[in-house]
């Protein structure tokens, strides 16, 4: 088949939807696919555009057999309210005349990803004129978690981009997110039960593994950051941002500065990281490094001895934060922000540990409480990669994923020959 995919991000960026973007089109080329991108250029999590790479001009590059058009984009140094979505604006429109192109290309599949849902009316365009099969992939629930997160405010305009979003939502032919909770976020916003597809994140079980003590004491970067072999490392790494709720892991910091026997390693980029800086950059217990490439992701996840994953809790089930499949995989614990009943509280309570979003009392409890308890560390990390194995691998997100859109590929294409025969018999 041929398949178009159209999202803002795209590798080699190394962290959230650009990373699993890239990943599906090369899973999508290997099933013997012909696969084009159209993105930007790479800028996530940094706010900045990558080296060897331009904000302002079209390019067009090939990578592991995936043909990749890139439409350049105004990307802000602080992406707040109306410069994030001026952000996400140039790019909907320097991009739509490279995407048209492509009818002519005539494409089985158009799917676009969300964010941005402003990308999302030119992809559903093409599909509609190439008469190709129109999928929309929902990663987060931006215009939720914007007006929930303050990030933009006014009620007229809550109801008008909500409004916006369901008749949007409800064009495509398939609309797929990643967990059950965000499953049901779609079927409220009035998308019908049969056009709702479960497509997970999912980790390379292979690539990211647990390595033995003797390997995971050699790690280079516990030497390279001067931490005591005898130390624990509590590990948050990804993207720096406002849906996080960093600032608690930095008051975790300051409230465990006189433990030398717990090290805090932040790694990543992103809007909050100066401020998290400012809060316990200065503190002896605690490392800044930035984001290491990806054929160090598995030294990385298995230089902590405790995985850290933070949410505010008004982001809960509007993201679902794909850094934890590489935790779990690891084999490392994790302690997670969340409150019952959402879906993070229900994937990771019975592997690991739970805490309340943005409550630093027991949050630090639950650090000291693990780092002293090697035993339940074992434990826990060996649950958490058994998940993993069981329901996370690439290979089987990505083998019923490619299953699935060729079926309804297929059902498009057999709908469209009968309603050929029947107009010929008219």
């Amino acid at each position: 088949m041929k398949i178009l995919v159209y999202g803002i991000n795209y590798a080699p960026e190394l962290t959230g939807i650009g990373r699993y973007t890239a990943d599906m089109a090369a899973s999508l080329v290997a099933a013997g696919h012909d696969v084009r991108v159209v993105c930007a250029p790479p800028y996530y999590p940094a706010w900045r555009v990558s080296p060897g790479f331009s904000s302002v001009r079209y390019a067009k590059e090939r990578s592991d057999g995936v043909q990749i058009w890139r439409a350049p984009l105004w990307v802000p140094a602080k992406p707040k309210g109306a410069r994030r979505i001026v952000h996400l604006a140039s790019f909907a429109l320097s991009s739509f005349p490279v995407l048209l192109r492509h009818v002519f290309w005539r494409p089985n599949a158009v799917l676009s990803i969300a964010p941005s849902l402003l990308n999302a009316p030119a992809g559903w365009l093409v599909a509609r004129l190439s008469g190709a099969h129109a999928w929309l992939h929902v990663q987060d629930y931006e215009v939720d978690a914007a007006f929930k997160l303050g990030v933009l405010k006014g009620d007229w305009r809550k109801r008008m981009a909500l409004a916006i979003e369901r008749n949007l939502l409800r064009r495509f032919d398939t609309v797929s997110t990643i967990s059950a909770k965000m499953i049901e976020h779609a079927l409220h916003k009035g998308v019908p039960r049969s056009k709702v597809v479960h497509f997970a994140n999912w980790v390379d079980t292979s690539a990211i593994h647990p390595l033995d003590a003797q390997a995971g004491a050699k790690i280079p970067l516990r030497v390279e950051l001067n931490i005591p072999a005898d130390a624990t490392v509590v590990l948050y790494s990804g993207n720096m941002g406002a849906k996080q709720g960093l600032e608690v892991l930095g008051s975790a910091a300051v409230a465990l500065a006189g433990r030398s026997d717990i090290v805090f390693v932040f790694c990543g980029q992103g809007p909050a990281r100066d401020n998290l800086n400012a809060v316990c950059g200065d503190l002896p217990n605690t490392r800044f490094i930035p984001l290491q490439p990806m054929d160090k992701l598995n030294e990385l996840l298995n230089f902590a001895d405790i995985h850290l994953l933070p949410q505010r809790a008004d982001a809960a089930d509007l993201v679902m934060p794909s850094k934890l499949t590489g935790m779990l995989a690891s084999g490392r614990p994790v302690i997670a922000m969340a409150h019952e009943g959402t879906e993070l509280f229900g994937t990771v309570a019975p592997r690991g540990v739970v805490v309340p979003p943005e409550a630093l009392e027991p949050l630090v409890a639950a650090i000291v409480a693990l780092s002293a308890d090697p035993a339940r560390r074992e434990r826990l990390g060996r649950a958490g990669r058994d998940y993993a194995l069981a329901a996370l691998s690439r290979d089987s997100v990505l083998g019923e994923f490619e299953s699935t859109l060729r079926a309804r590929c297929t059902d498009v294409e057999a709908a469209d020959s009968a309603l050929g025969l029947r107009e010929r018999d008219l």
